[in-house]
């Protein structure tokens, strides 16, 4: 199936899922006595069902309109501070509110928005004055901007930096923890007074060799050939960026859902019975889940292809033979940033030690200045979201770098 396909497929099944909100607003309408029997609370639970199953989502905002800072709320305001076209630096501005440190939190573009990190945002945002890496669905990219690479990512990186100045912390969130890791060793190689004062890195795939995972083997069981003709689309007609080449959203949900499908159906099973027996916050909770976690974006083909035969299939991190723009990346050039790695004992997406790993190759950081932390009980997903990451991550993270502002 190719883009256009799709898109024509995703439209009808749009199309769809409007005509089944009408029919579920009018069954369940509080007037209708039927919506009170349990043919009518069969009749819409199927129903809304039916619709999320069909619509298309779209990119959630943060939403996050006021902070609590010890006894005192302040209104929270979404800044653009920097645009480009594959990516916005987005400030949290806390209005009135002054005094802490500046944080660059680096979200992945590997499928998600980066709006996947809310909760991160949330929990950091009382302690820090929060930046984030706000990545642009491609497919609303025109061809004028150019290819977007590897390097670019990198390049990007150090411009943030370098605009926030070198009184930042960066912390990255797995597939990231790779360039943020370059970004920080390329301005130390080039005595950049901007380095990051601290770096944490949290489930990324450093060392792909370590504990390897779903994603791990399956970068290897097929060649980059299949990559190039089977993953990669071009952006069908009605799209900013019509004719570029992406690995598509749609592509990148099948391979999370297809990892995790019992899990999936059964969560779905479960919301049927929430709607059934009108379980109203257990609804709740899988509707803000699943707005999120379905609303993806297209990644630009050039950064994704390099992210497979660079990160996965050559390990090139931890063989110590990444380069940047031609030059080698230096690892060992790192002797002024404070290092934090995280890992979830329970993660199966980045498996255990490949994020560690950034521990050996930064060899002259002094040993004081690394900490190494692995939570046990969480997933790939709890390292930056939920109640474990709120009650042992999070404080972690902000102790770690507070001792260095």
């Amino acid at each position: 199936m190719n883009y256009q396909t799709y898109d024509y497929f995703a439209r009808s099944g749009q199309l769809l899922s409007e005509s089944f909100n009408l029919v579920n607003d009018v069954i369940s309408h509080p007037a209708n006595p039927f919506s009170y029997t349990w043919s009518g609370r069969i009749a819409s639970a199927t129903l809304e069902t039916a619709i999320r199953v069909t619509q298309r989502y779209d990119k959630l905002g943060f939403d996050i309109n006021n902070v609590q800072i010890e006894d005192s709320t302040y209104q929270v305001r979404e800044d653009v501070v920097l645009n480009k076209p594959f990516c916005n630096l987005v400030h949290f501005n806390k209005m009135g509110h002054v005094g802490h440190d500046k944080v660059l939190l680096v979200a992945p573009l590997s499928g998600h928005h980066a709006t996947l990190l809310k909760g991160t945002v949330e929990a950091l945002l009382p302690n820090h004055e929060i930046y984030i890496t706000d990545w642009a669905d491609a497919r609303e990219v025109p061809l004028e901007a150019g290819p977007f690479s590897f390097d670019c990512y990198v390049e990007y990186l150090i411009e943030f930096m370098n605009h926030l100045g070198g009184d930042t912390h960066m912390i990255a969130i797995c597939q990231p923890t790779v360039q943020a890791l370059i970004a920080t060793a390329v301005m130390s190689q080039e005595n950049n007074p901007n380095i990051p004062r601290t770096l944490t890195l949290m489930a990324g795939p450093l060392d792909t060799t370590k504990n390897p995972t779903r994603v791990n083997e399956f970068s290897h069981q097929k060649p980059m050939s299949w990559f190039e003709n089977v993953a990669i689309m071009e952006v069908p007609f009605g799209y900013a960026g019509t004719g570029r080449k992406v690995y598509p959203g749609f592509m990148q949900l099948g391979g999370f859902i297809s990892m995790n499908k019992q899990t999936h159906l059964k969560k779905h099973a479960t919301y049927f019975q929430n709607l059934l027996f009108g379980e109203k916050e257990d609804a709740d909770r899988f509707r803000a889940f699943y707005d999120e976690y379905m609303a993806v974006l297209d990644m630009p083909a050039e950064f994704y292809l390099e992210t497979i035969e660079r990160v996965f299939k050559n390990n090139e991190i931890a063989n110590q033979t990444i380069t940047y723009k031609g030059k080698k990346v230096d690892f060992s050039a790192i002797e002024k940033t404070a290092l934090l790695t995280v890992e979830g004992a329970e993660d199966d997406i980045c498996g255990i030690g490949q994020t560690e790993a950034a521990q050996d190759l930064c060899v002259n950081i002094p040993k004081q200045m690394r900490k190494h932390h692995v939570q046990p009980g969480a997933g790939h997903y709890g390292i930056f979201s939920g109640s474990m990451y709120r009650k042992n991550i999070r404080p972690l993270v902000t102790e770690f770098i507070d001792k260095y502002c």
